[in-house]
C-alpha cells in the first residue's frame, strides 16, 4: 500500500491527524469518530514517507486487546514492526532487558493480584478483614501507588482527593507499609512498581536513558484521558527532553478517577506543548441521528468550566434510525422481565444476540436479568467473568487445532476448506451443528466451540485463501491479547466495563437516583464523573437504544424512586424528578394478577407454565406426531437459517402449539411465543404441519 492509499477513504479530520506526522499532536476524538482509525493511518503515513522508521515508533494503550487491535490495523495497512503495547509490558520488557546491567540479582517475581499480599499483611497487623474489605484494601494501595503516595503520606493525600474508604484510613496506612515489606523481602513486584522502577531506571542512569530514547523517537498514546500521574511520569522520562508525542482522547470519557486516572494532561496538554497541533473528531460513524443526539443532550447539560471548555458536540453521519426508547416499570423484577421480552424480539427479527447488550451501574444488577433472559430462552453472555482462552473447553480445541495444523490437515486453500476443517476439527471437541437443548454447561461449551467455528467463517470471509496455520497463528495473537471472538449472546456488563465496546442494540437499565448517580457520588466531580458514565453507555448503541427505571425495588414495594437527574429535559415531555405519569412518559406494568392455568385455574407463575398455559403437571391432550413434527420441521428451518434452534420456537412454544392445535393464524397468534414476525415468516407452514 502506497501513502496516498493510506490517506484515502480518511475525512478531512482525520486526514489532518494522518498528515500531522511530527508531534506535539494533540486529537481529542469523541466517540464513534474513528480515532484508532485516524492514529493508525498517521502511523502508516509517516512511515510509508519516510518521516518515521517503525523500529522508532511506540504505541501505547491500556489493555492487551486494544495492543493488538492497534498491531493488527498497522499491519493490514503495510506499517509492520511497530511496537503496540499496553505501559505495563512495555515497562516489563525494558526492566527484563535492563535487569542484569544496572540491578543484577534475582528478577522479581510479577504479583498477578496484591489480595494474597494484602491478606497476609493483615494477618501480621492483626487486623480482620472480609473479602469486599480485602479488595477495598488492595485498591487503595493501588490508588497511592499510580499518584505517587507513600504509606506515611496516604491519609494526607486521601483527605486532599476527598476520598473515601470502607477500612480505616489509618488500617491501610498501616497495611500498605506492612504490604511494602512483604513485597520487597520476598522479591516481588507489583504493576505500579514496574513503571515506578522503570521511571527511576531511566532517570537514574543516564546511559539506559540514552539506548531507551534511542531505541523510540516517536509516541503514541491512545485514552490519554485515562493516564495516571505514574503512567505520565513514565512517559516523561521515555521523552526526555523532545516532544514527538501524540496524545488521543475524550475528555467526555473520563470515568476512571477512582483509579487515580486523571484528564489533566489531556486538558492541558497545550500548556505543556504550546505548539502542538490539535485536531477534533467529531463525525460520529458509530450511532444514529437519534442516539447522537441523546448523546450530545447527556453531555450538554454537564456543569463546569473545564467540561465547557472541551466539550465535543459530536455530528451523526448515520441514516435515521429509531427514537431512543424511555420507560419507567413498576419495579424492578418487572424492568428485568420486559428487557428480557424485548431482547427476544430484537433476536427474533433479525439481531445476532451477540449484538445486543444489558448495562447496569453496579455488577449485583446482573442476576435479575441473567435469570430473566434465562426464562425467555434468551442467550447472555456476563462480561467480567471467567477469560475465554481460559475455559477448558477452549483450552482443548486450540490443541487439537493446533495438532490438525501441524498434520497439515487442510489440503484445500480456499476459505470454503478452513471453514470445514475448522468444524471438523472441533467435532472431536464436542461441536454440533445444532446447540443442546436448555441451558447449563453443556450450552456454555457448545457455545465456546461456536464462537471458535464462526470465527474461522469470519477469517475465511475477510481472506478466502486464508489456511489453518493462520487460523492458528489468528487465535494464539487473540489469546495473548485476551480478545475472545463474540460469543453468541446477549452481553450482560456494568457501564465501566463496556467502555470501548458498541453493540447494535443497547438497554441501559436501572436509571434511578442513587444508582446513576450513584449514592455515594457526593461531590459536583463526582457526580460529572456519573454523567460522563451515562454517556458512555449511551454512545455504546448503535441503532436501538432503551433507557428503564423501576418506580420500586420489588413487586408491590412503594414506588418512591425517581428517575435519574440526568434524564431531565431528555425524556419525552420529561423535565423534574417527579415520578413519570402516562400522559408523560409510557409507563409499563406487569399485568394486573397472573395467568391462571387454563386446566386448573391455579395462577401461573413459572415462565414455563405461562408460555404453556397451564401448570406442569395438569394434564394436556396432545398430538405427539404433530410435536415430532414441529422440532423436525424446525431442526431444518434453524440449520438452513443457521441459527440456533430456539431462535426459530422454543420447545415451549412448540409443545404449546402442539397441545393447543390451532387452526387459523389469529389462533396460533394468541400462543405465547408467537410474535408478528414469527406469525408472519412461519404461520402457514405451522397450520399445515397442525393439520
Amino acid at each position: 500500500m502506497d501513502a496516498q492509499a493510506v490517506l484515502a477513504g480518511l475525512d478531512p479530520e482525520q486526514r489532518a491527524v494522518a498528515e500531522a506526522v511530527r508531534g506535539p499532536v494533540c486529537v481529542l476524538a469523541g466517540a464513534g469518530t474513528g480515532k484508532t482509525r485516524a492514529i493508525t493511518h498517521r502511523i502508516a503515513y509517516a512511515i510509508l514517507t519516510g518521516r518515521m522508521s517503525p523500529q522508532r515508533v511506540l504505541a501505547l494503550t491500556f489493555t492487551n486487546r486494544a495492543a493488538g487491535e492497534l498491531r493488527g490495523r498497522l499491519t493490514r495497512l503495510g506499517a509492520t514492526g511497530v511496537q503496540a503495547r499496553t505501559f505495563h509490558a512495555a515497562a516489563l520488557r525494558q526492566l527484563s532487558y535492563f535487569w542484569p546491567r544496572v540491578i543484577g540479582g534475582d528478577r522479581p517475581t510479577i504479583l498477578k493480584s496484591k489480595i494474597p499480599l494484602v491478606r497476609e499483611a493483615a494477618s501480621v497487623c492483626r487486623v480482620s478483614l472480609g473479602g469486599t474489605e480485602l479488595r477495598a484494601v488492595a485498591d487503595e494501595i493501588e490508588w497511592a501507588k499510580v499518584t505517587q503516595h507513600r504509606p506515611e503520606d496516604y491519609a494526607a493525600g486521601v483527605a486532599r482527593a476527598g476520598r473515601k474508604s470502607s477500612v480505616n484510613v489509618v488500617d491501610v496506612a498501616n497495611l500498605y507499609a506492612m504490604y511494602e515489606q512483604l513485597r520487597r523481602e520476598r522479591n516481588l513486584l507489583d504493576f505500579e512498581g514496574m513503571l515506578e522502577l522503570t521511571a527511576a531506571v531511566i532517570g537514574e542512569h543516564p546511559e539506559v536513558a540514552r539506548e531507551v530514547r534511542e531505541q523510540y523517537r516517536h509516541f503514541v498514546v491512545d485514552e490519554f484521558q485515562d493516564v495516571n500521574p505514574l503512567q505520565k511520569l513514565l512517559l516523561s522520562m521515555w521523552l526526555g527532553d523532545r516532544d514527538d508525542l501524540c496524545v488521543v482522547g475524550d475528555p467526555n470519557q473520563t470515568i476512571y478517577s477512582f483509579t487515580g486516572a486523571t484528564p489533566r494532561y489531556l486538558l492541558d496538554f497545550t500548556r505543556e506543548f504550546p505548539d502542538a497541533t490539535v485536531v477534533k473528531l467529531v463525525r460520529d460513524y458509530r450511532s444514529t441521528p437519534q442516539v447522537v443526539a441523546l448523546a450530545n443532550g447527556v453531555i450538554d447539560r454537564a456543569v463546569g468550566e473545564e467540561a465547557r471548555r472541551h466539550r465535543l458536540e459530536l455530528v451523526a453521519q448515520r441514516p435515521p434510525g429509531p427514537e431512543p426508547d424511555f420507560t419507567a416499570y413498576a419495579d424492578e423484577i418487572a424492568e428485568a422481565e420486559d428487557v428480557a421480552r424485548r431482547a427476544r424480539e430484537l433476536v427474533e427479527k433479525g439481531v445476532p444476540a451477540r449484538e445486543i447488550a444489558v448495562l447496569f451501574r453496579v455488577n449485583a444488577q446482573s442476576q435479575a436479568y441473567e435469570s430473566a433472559l434465562a426464562s425467555q430462552n434468551v442467550p447472555y453472555v456476563v462480561r467480567g467473568a471467567e477469560r475465554f482462552f481460559e475455559r477448558p473447553e477452549v483450552r482443548e480445541a486450540v490443541v487439537r487445532l493446533r495438532g490438525a495444523s501441524r498434520a497439515g490437515a487442510d489440503a484445500e486453500t480456499d476459505g470454503t476448506g478452513l471453514i470445514h476443517t475448522v468444524r471438523h476439527v472441533l467435532s472431536g471437541a464436542g461441536f454440533s451443528d445444532r446447540p443442546p437443548e436448555g441451558a447449563g454447561a453443556p450450552r456454555a461449551r457448545w457455545e465456546s466451540l461456536a464462537a471458535l467455528a464462526q470465527l474461522a467463517e469470519d477469517m475465511a470471509a475477510d481472506n478466502p485463501r486464508a489456511s489453518l496455520p493462520d487460523f492458528v497463528a489468528e487465535l494464539e495473537v487473540r489469546a495473548a491479547a485476551q480478545h475472545a471472538p463474540p460469543l453468541e449472546g446477549v452481553t450482560l456488563a456494568s457501564l465501566h466495563a463496556a467502555k470501548g465496546l458498541e453493540w447494535d442494540a443497547v438497554f441501559l437499565v436501572g436509571l434511578v437516583e442513587g444508582m446513576m448517580p450513584i449514592i455515594y457520588a457526593d461531590t459536583p466531580a463526582a457526580v460529572e464523573e456519573e454523567r460522563r458514565l451515562l454517556y458512555v453507555g449511551v454512545t455504546r448503541a448503535r441503532e436501538h437504544l432503551h433507557l428503564s427505571w423501576g418506580l420500586a425495588r420489588s413487586p408491590g414495594g412503594g414506588r418512591q424512586r425517581q428517575p435519574s437527574r440526568f434524564l431531565d429535559g431528555l425524556t419525552p415531555k420529561a423535565s423534574t424528578h417527579a415520578p413519570p405519569s402516562v400522559d408523560r412518559i409510557k409507563t409499563r406494568r406487569v399485568a394486573k394478577g397472573p395467568q391462571p392455568c387454563r386446566v386448573c385455574g391455579r395462577p401461573l407463575t413459572a415462565a414455563v407454565e405461562r408460555k404453556l398455559g397451564r401448570c406442569e403437571d395438569c394434564p394436556a391432550e396432545m398430538n405427539e406426531n404433530v410435536l415430532v413434527a414441529l422440532k423436525d420441521w424446525r431442526a431444518e428451518i434453524s440449520a438452513e437459517q443457521r441459527v440456533p434452534a430456539y431462535v426459530v420456537f422454543t420447545d415451549a412454544t412448540l409443545q404449546a402449539i402442539a397441545e393447543r392445535a390451532p387452526e387459523t393464524l389469529e389462533d396460533l397468534a394468541q400462543i405465547p411465543g408467537v410474535g408478528k414476525v414469527k406469525l408472519d415468516r412461519y404461520g402457514p407452514a405451522v397450520l399445515s404441519l397442525c393439520s
